[in-house]
């Protein structure tokens, strides 16, 4: 194994067991505050990452970067308005990935300011220990905004098909949902086929770029 392929891995594997359960445990506590506990009664409301995670889901996501956690169970019948609180507990997910690459993206940042600062010219960290966490912190902002796109793809069951219901007729939303199972597997083959890996990248750069430019007084990415 190259030196590349096993930080890959650590980045992944840090995105298994952070971002996946921060991931489904939005999901959950967005749904408890609007009215649905059946995530917590499950005890599916924790940040511990072996209360989310998939077994395959979990294998794929350390050797290829795309992965899948179990999701968190939801009941709309237990809001006040089913779409709406739906929609909101499904973005969630995704914007919670978009908030830990921006964190991670200031933490980059900062590091990089400090590792410029005069006082550690003459520090002892060599070359190749600086560029192995820059490139486990990049890998951990690619994965997370790659998965917020993939998850907002107005596609059964992902977040993104909740999310865009609500604009969408009843008879036109369950028609869809019926085949759910079998518009999932299509999506499966668009990914292992790479059909969708070029323009989910280039969604994900967009928004790369959109905060890089929100956090530029720490300095720049690119």
């Amino acid at each position: 194994m190259t030196q590349e392929f096993l930080f890959q891995i650590l980045a992944h594997a840090i995105v298994l067991f952070t971002v996946f359960p921060i991931h489904e445990c939005a999901h959950g506590y967005v749904a408890h505050k609007l009215g649905d506990d059946t995530a917590r009664l499950q005890g599916r409301l924790t940040l511990n990452p072996f209360a989310h995670l998939d077994l395959l889901g979990s294998i794929l996501i350390l050797f290829t970067g795309f992965g899948w956690a179990k999701p968190v169970p939801i009941n709309p019948r237990n809001f006040k308005h089913p779409r709406r609180d739906m929609a909101i507990s499904a973005l969630a997910g995704p914007l919670s990935n978009v908030l830990v690459a921006l964190i991670v993206i200031v933490v980059f940042k900062v590091f990089s300011l400090f590792l410029s600062s005069p006082s550690m010219r003459y520090a002892n960290i060599s070359v190749s220990m600086i560029n192995s966490i820059f490139t486990v912190l990049y890998i951990i902002i690619s994965v997370n905004l790659y998965l917020a796109v993939f998850n907002m793809l107005p596609v059964p069951p992902l977040d993104g098909s909740r999310v865009f219901s609500v604009f969408l007729p009843d008879k036109v939303y369950f028609g869809i949902m019926r085949y759910e199972r079998y518009i999932f597997l299509a999506l499966m083959a668009l990914i292992w086929t790479g059909a969708l890996s070029r323009p989910l990248t280039f969604v994900a750069n967009l928004i790369l770029i959109g905060l890089d430019k929100l956090t530029l007084p720490l300095g720049s990415l690119f």
